[in-house]
């Protein structure tokens, strides 16, 4: 007969409570148990005393006789500090990526490591040689001349002829008519 201390659902709809049992192991979950030994009410803030309510002494007994505790008791049990506290399990294929996307990461890693050795090559590698500056008192004005290049100047552009500031006159028509109009014979 092997037991288990476990959680047995209660409540209505969408308002779960839990009673830890005592029961065996091939029996249903919300079944037949051999004791209730706490409640457990997820509905209530965590930071409440009587979200967890544990009867210790009947599950160290319980315990002791041989019964284990399901996964999520068994944490109800440490943060009580009845037992030490259990070490989390985690679904090692549900956390981690699907194939493609684990490819697309490694592929990324890859990228950045070899950015990463070129800057490495980079510094590490010998700066080209600069020359030497002049100090600033050797620096005369003959100095500042001769080591700037000097531009050519450019001829200055041509100027256009000033336009005068009179608009400029249109022709007015004469006050003869047109020879080339054809007049009415009368």
């Amino acid at each position: 007969m092997a037991l288990k201390i476990r959680l047995a659902r209660g409540g209505s709809k969408q308002r779960p409570f839990y009673r830890i049992v005592v029961a065996e192991a091939d029996c249903p979950r919300d079944g037949r148990f051999v004791e209730k030994v706490g409640t457990y009410n997820p509905m209530l803030d965590k930071t409440n005393p009587i979200r967890v309510v544990l009867e210790a002494e009947r599950i160290q007994y319980w315990l002791s006789v041989g019964a284990l505790p399901t996964d999520r008791v068994a944490r109800f049990l440490g943060e009580a500090k009845i037992i030490a506290v259990p070490a989390q399990k985690n679904s090692v294929q549900k956390a981690q990526p699907k194939k493609k996307a684990q490819e697309r990461l490694k592929q990324e890693a890859d990228r950045l490591q070899s950015i990463e050795d070129e800057k490495t090559k980079a510094a590490a590698a010998p700066l080209p040689e600069v020359p030497e500056a002049i100090p600033a008192e050797e620096i005369t004005e003959t100095a500042v001349h001769e080591a700037a290049p000097v531009a050519e100047e450019a001829p200055a552009p041509e100027e256009a002829p000033a336009e005068s500031s009179e608009p400029a006159q249109e022709e007015k028509p004469s006050a003869e008519p047109e020879t080339a109009e054809a007049t009415p014979e009368a």
